[in-house]
């Protein structure tokens, strides 16, 4: 394994994020939390819905067509459901990777790199397990994007019903990864799955992006009765250009503004609000903080779900499940998702830290690096969108739809078993990063060193820089003692000859 005795320059793999981050990333899984439990129900009713007596309603309400015909939006309610609804969790998505790439941990080459080798090899890998498998089976090769994404909110979701508490700088890490897979399937998604192109729609729908964004930044626009008119007329378009509908909400997203607005220019509630609300350390919302902070609830709660609702009702009988198992395409997709994205995003995890000056956060081990890369493998919505794109014939869409249940399902299982008998030890974690012994709201971590104030904080630092100091000084008695061994024999040859005892052989 990487050694972690590196170079102490190197912040830590899966170290604990900074207060502010740590306050953001808690406000948004929180969310995606409870966004991932309705997301696990709204797939078991649809598994339910459709394999009982009631199978013929879900297919006709499935199938059912409402919409304007005249501007080409007629559309069935699982086409609204994927096409339409959807492109809100790709708008938050959207902010999110914005974000992340201005103000976040892709900002900085050498920070982004663990969690972006990680990502793309945690894409890559899936991918080429489908292909072999088809490959060799005779299979659709089309479909070899359906195992490459990771599904945050049902990730959460799994965890959230374990009852795992994950340490901050884990989280993080899952955090940015998915980020980073969702970049991933947004190219795929306009690259490979764009039908042929209606140029004067993608032109107006290119117009429309231009004013959303002189509106927001030149202008300053802030109404909302403005914004999601334009937003529907531009979905309109870009659904109407042949581009896939859901990119429109991915620009849209990362037009808004991420960085943070000066505190004089909030005023009103607002204002009042941001001071209750950010510590003195914090900086003030952006304007896309807000937005997101607004619609992340209901992209989570509502637009993930309902799209799964209508994705996920797949037959799940005896025959199913065994063609699933049987047939290249879903084998693939199974076999991509339990064994690819473990092997991708622990193996690019690996390999960054061998091959940079990274090292692993004492706290945490390898083993949990493995428990995450399962926890990957789960990957549902994006996964569910894909399998549609990709196939045309309704059977093998079944099949593969059913190989992403199937196969999140088996890591997710798997992911548990692994996470919980680490559980304790982040508990513990957990419990240092919000233990408020002096009951200010503030968690002790956060604040000064204070033994009379927080003296289980303190006493956590003192052993910390004991433990620190040991590995400093044990760091060195090892590089002195290298260099001495290393001087040594160079010595003896020099000047005694090549045994190095005086003789100089028996010639």
């Amino acid at each position: 394994m990487p050694d972690s005795s590196r170079s102490r320059t190197a912040a830590p793999l899966f170290s604990r994020p900074s207060a502010p981050e740590r306050r953001r990333l808690t406000e948004a899984l929180r969310t995606e939390t409870v966004g991932g439990m309705v997301l696990l129900a709204a797939a078991v009713v649809a598994l339910i819905w459709a394999n009982t007596p009631l199978s013929a309603s879900y297919e006709a309400v499935r199938s059912f067509h409402f919409g304007i015909p005249a501007l080409g939006l007629d559309l069935s309610v699982e086409h609204w459901a994927s096409d339409g609804v959807l492109t809100l969790f790709f708008f938050v998505a959207g902010i999110e990777l914005k974000r992340e790439l201005v103000t976040g941990e892709l900002r900085n080459p050498s920070a982004a790199a663990l969690p972006v080798v990680a990502a793309l090899c945690g894409m890559v890998v899936p991918a080429a397990f489908y292909l072999a498998t088809n490959l060799a089976g005779g299979g659709e090769l089309s479909g070899w994007a359906v195992p490459m994404a990771t599904d945050i909110a049902f990730a959460l979701g799994v965890l959230a019903v374990i009852g795992t508490h994950l340490p901050a700088g884990i989280r993080a890490f899952l955090l940015t990864l998915a980020i980073v897979d969702d970049l991933g399937a947004i190219v795929v998604i306009a690259l490979f799955f764009t039908s042929t192109l209606n140029w004067a729609a993608l032109a107006g729908a290119l117009a429309g992006l231009v004013l959303f964004r002189m509106l927001h930044v030149r202008w300053r626009v802030r109404g909302w009765y403005v914004y999601v008119p334009l937003a529907l007329v531009i979905w309109a378009l870009m659904y109407n250009s042949g581009v896939h509908a859901t990119i429109s909400g991915v620009v849209m997203g990362m037009l808004l503004s991420v960085r943070p607005r000066e505190r004089g220019r909030t005023s009103g509630s607002d204002a009042a609000q941001d001071a209750e609300t950010s510590g003195d350390d914090d900086p003030p919302p952006s304007p896309a903080d807000e937005v997101e902070h607004r619609l992340r609830p209901l992209s989570a709660g509502f637009a993930v779900p309902f799209f799964a609702l209508f994705a996920a009702g797949v037959a799940v009988s005896g025959s199913a499940l065994a063609d699933v198992f049987r047939d290249p395409e879903p084998l693939g997709v199974v076999l991509g998702l339990f064994l690819g994205k473990l092997v991708g995003v622990f193996g690019g995890t690996y390999l960054a830290a061998r091959f940079t000056k990274a090292r692993l956060d004492p706290a945490l081990s390898w083993s949990d690096v493995f428990g995450i890369s399962m926890l990957a493998g789960i990957g549902f919505t994006v996964s569910l969108l894909i399998a549609e794109l990709a196939f045309e014939g309704k059977a093998v869409t079944e099949h593969v739809k059913a190989a992403v249940l199937v196969g999140s399902l088996l890591a997710a299982l798997a992911a548990c078993v692994l996470l919980k008998m680490r559980d304790a030890k982040y508990r513990a974690l957990w419990e240092e990063e919000t233990r408020d012994e002096d009951k200010d709201t503030v968690p002790d971590i956060d604040q000064p060193e204070d033994s009379v104030l927080r003296p289980a904080e303190a006493a956590r630092r003192a052993a910390e820089r004991a433990r620190e100091a040991a590995e400093r000084e044990r760091e060195e008695t090892t590089a002195q003692d290298g260099g001495s061994a290393d001087r040594a024999p160079r010595g003896r040859d020099f000047r005694h000859g090549e045994h190095g005892d005086g003789s100089h052989g028996a010639g």
